[in-house]
């Protein structure tokens, strides 16, 4: 059954990825909310990364677990990544972070734990290794990198929406966590760019590339994930009243004046107006943030999986060893075929869009409203 569950979802991703670079993501994103999947989806990203923390290092440590095959466990660690994935494609609309209810307070806490690994990697220069069979640690390290940044990009799209977020998720995301100090201590190290044999790297569409002397002054994306989550969460009017502006948060945000150039805010403009307010920010003392929230919300998916489950993981890992982990050879040869519908070409065409048709004419259509999104135009 879960199985099931993790192809559907599979599908559902490339159908987002497919959609989103033909521009019609706009039906899925409708579904979704309308179907109140985006709770579910979160619901089951924590389930999954509790289970990698809390049930994969037992399997590892069970000495009488010798598995026929590492595919099964490998199909467990790819689905937070396939789940964050999708929620990454999806979560640029307004419509979809409101959807989400409550339950976008355990999506910040989610993201908050996976910057910290960021930080942590790139201070460290690698994540604490974890207890695993070799070929299966190298796998969950580069994919719990991988998600990493993808939960960056969702924390992004999040600070977008920050005038229709709950108050309780405002207030987590600047003074429960402090969000803004970790975001300079991303752009202070970023993580997704590192030097090797005197030539520098930088990690862009899920691979490592050297990046040639005169590329090496260029915005990436990621660095402009961080820079527009800043940008969101220091200018907003309501986020400067509830922050936090005390000593140390205003000395560490005062080291951005160090990385905003010339060069990178002719790239990215909008940081004009984050260099007037860190130099008003230097030299005044903003007012203390107002305490006008008695009762807050907290995030309730995670805890309450660890809580109905505290002191079994050892249990679940065994039974899991059992029932899930020790598949038969055809069994093993079943879910190959499977995975490899899933990812056939028939299934990717089954799955990608229609070609958009010209609502005048009916020929393909290159150009979309841009007051309604929905109808498409061969020209003017």
């Amino acid at each position: 059954r879960w199985l099931r569950q993790h192809e559907c979802v599979e599908k559902l991703n490339m159908h987002a990825i497919l959609s989103a670079s033909a521009g019609q993501e706009q039906l899925l994103t409708e579904l979704l909310v309308s179907y109140t999947k985006i709770p579910v989806l979160i619901g089951e990203l924590i389930s999954v990364e509790i289970w990698k923390h809390k049930i994969f290092p037992v399997l590892c440590r069970l000495e009488d677990f010798k598995p026929r095959s590492t595919f099964p466990i490998y199909v467990v660690l790819h689905h937070e990544a396939s789940i964050i994935n999708l929620l990454e494609t999806v979560f640029f609309y307004k419509e979809v972070c409101e959807s989400a209810g409550d339950s976008i307070l355990d999506l910040i806490d989610y993201c908050h734990r996976k910057l910290t690994l960021l930080a942590a990697r790139s201070a460290n220069g690698q994540i604490a290794a974890r207890v695993s069979p070799q070929e299966l640690q190298q796998q969950a390290e580069t994919m719990e990198f991988e998600i990493s940044l993808k939960a960056l990009s969702v924390l992004r799209f999040i600070t977008d929406q920050v005038e229709s977020l709950p108050l309780s998720a405002l207030t987590r995301m600047l003074n429960t966590h402090n969000l803004p100090c970790l975001l300079v201590e991303l752009v202070e190290h970023c993580p997704w760019s590192c030097r090797q044999e005197g030539k520098l790297k930088k990690f862009e569409n899920g691979t490592w590339h050297v990046v040639p002397p005169e590329d090496q002054v260029k915005m990436t994306k990621l660095d402009g994930q961080v820079w527009l989550a800043l940008l969101n969460l220091l200018l907003s009017p309501e986020c400067q009243r509830k922050y936090h502006f005390n000593g140390f948060n205003k000395s560490q945000l005062l080291k951005l004046r160090a990385f905003l150039t010339d060069i990178l805010i002719d790239q990215l403009p909008n940081l004009v107006e984050m260099q007037r307010f860190l130099s008003r920010l230097a030299v005044t003392e903003p007012a203390p943030p107002t305490k006008d929230l008695v009762l807050e919300q907290v995030p309730v998916i995670r805890d309450h999986i660890l809580k109905k489950n505290a002191r079994k993981w050892e249990a679940i890992a065994k039974h899991q060893v059992k029932q899930v982990f020790s598949p038969t050879e055809e069994e093993l040869k079943l879910q190959a075929r499977r995975w490899a519908q899933t990812y056939s070409l028939d299934m990717m065409e089954a799955l990608a869009p229609d070609k958009p048709r010209c609502r005048v004419c009916g020929v393909e259509a290159a150009k979309r409203c841009s007051r309604c999104r929905n109808e498409w135009y061969c020209t003017r």
